[in-house]
């Protein structure tokens, strides 16, 4: 089975007219609000707004960053992954059935509408940002484009719309004005090397995505390699982050990224042993110290170092 009739079936027996209690909440992912979240507060950080003054603007970005345009994401993903799902984790929403139907793109369709009336709230660069931010999604997971299909180009728009698009939109927002070279340059620079950790979170479904057609790295490259280029991914970006800071004249908080950085090379090391069993415990480690750098990094850029 495959095109079209592959996205219309269903892949598990439907028994339900309607979602299961909680099946909406689960379908949108909480748990993977956390980065766009975080890049959007580092945005409002790095933007150099009084938190005291804005802090309700600050707070309705923060949610449409997470529980709206990432929730979104996450049921346009699954809609569209259901297949590959029922055969990597067959406990989801969809093909469980506790999300019966096409319940699951009826969701993913009203959160793209919500995710865009709260963007327009938050005025023109609200709305712009997240028209981007919806286009990243759909083009990620649907036909035609489907740039998950390919590990190098779904996985940078991933980067991009979970670290850069939320940082750059919250300085944008919260000024009223196109951000500083200086936020773009360590925005994307974030983003770049979120395309490793997207890498490593593809290890878990290597069997399905095998079995689908899905090409990521894992898939194309093996475990072992897929690892490395991932680890490159992240270091670098970081790396050049450094240097950024340095010239920006912030010693300090360039200390602190070299600091994680070093430690996340530690991390990096122990991973590269056995990739496919430490992949998630990296992720629970080496991004912790990655994601604080983000954040000493938009303290620099508060200081009033910039380009």
């Amino acid at each position: 089975m495959s095109g079209r009739a592959e996205l219309d079936a269903a892949p598990a027996t439907q028994t339900r007219a309607y979602p299961a209690p909680g099946a909406v909440l689960e379908l949108l992912k909480p748990i993977t609000w956390f980065p766009p979240m975080w890049a959007f507060l580092c945005g409002a950080v790095a933007s150099g707004a009084a938190f005291g003054e804005a802090w309700l603007l600050i707070a309705a970005g923060i949610l449409l960053a997470g529980p709206l345009v990432c929730g979104m994401s996450q049921a346009v993903n699954d809609w569209f992954d259901r297949h590959v799902d029922a055969i990597n984790e067959p406990q989801r929403p969809i093909p469980s059935g506790r999300m019966p139907g096409r319940w699951g793109l009826w969701v993913a369709v009203a959160w793209t509408g919500v995710s865009l009336a709260w963007g327009a709230m938050l005025g023109a660069w609200g709305l712009i940002a997240t028209a981007c931010g919806v286009a990243l999604a759909w083009a990620y997971s649907a036909p035609p484009l489907r740039l998950k299909a390919n590990g190098w180009w779904g996985n940078l728009a991933c980067g991009l719309a979970y670290e850069s698009l939320p940082w750059i939109t919250a300085a944008a927002v919260l000024t009223q004005a196109a951000p500083r070279p200086a936020v773009l340059a360590i925005a994307l620079l974030y983003g770049l090397a979120a395309h490793g950790i997207m890498t490593l979170n593809d290890f878990k479904a290597i069997e399905g995505d095998r079995r689908s057609g899905i090409r990521s790295l894992p898939v194309m490259l093996g475990p072992e390699r897929a690892a490395r280029v991932a680890c490159w991914f992240m270091a670098v970006p970081q790396a050049v982050v450094v240097a950024l800071l340095l010239a920006m004249a912030a010693p300090l908080e360039a200390a602190i990224v070299a600091a994680l950085l070093a430690g996340q090379a530690w991390a990096m090391r122990r991973m590269l042993t056995d990739p496919r069993r430490l992949a998630p415990w990296y992720n629970g480690t080496g991004v912790v110290q990655f994601v604080l750098g983000m954040l000493a990094s938009a303290f620099a850029l508060r200081a009033g170092a910039g380009l």
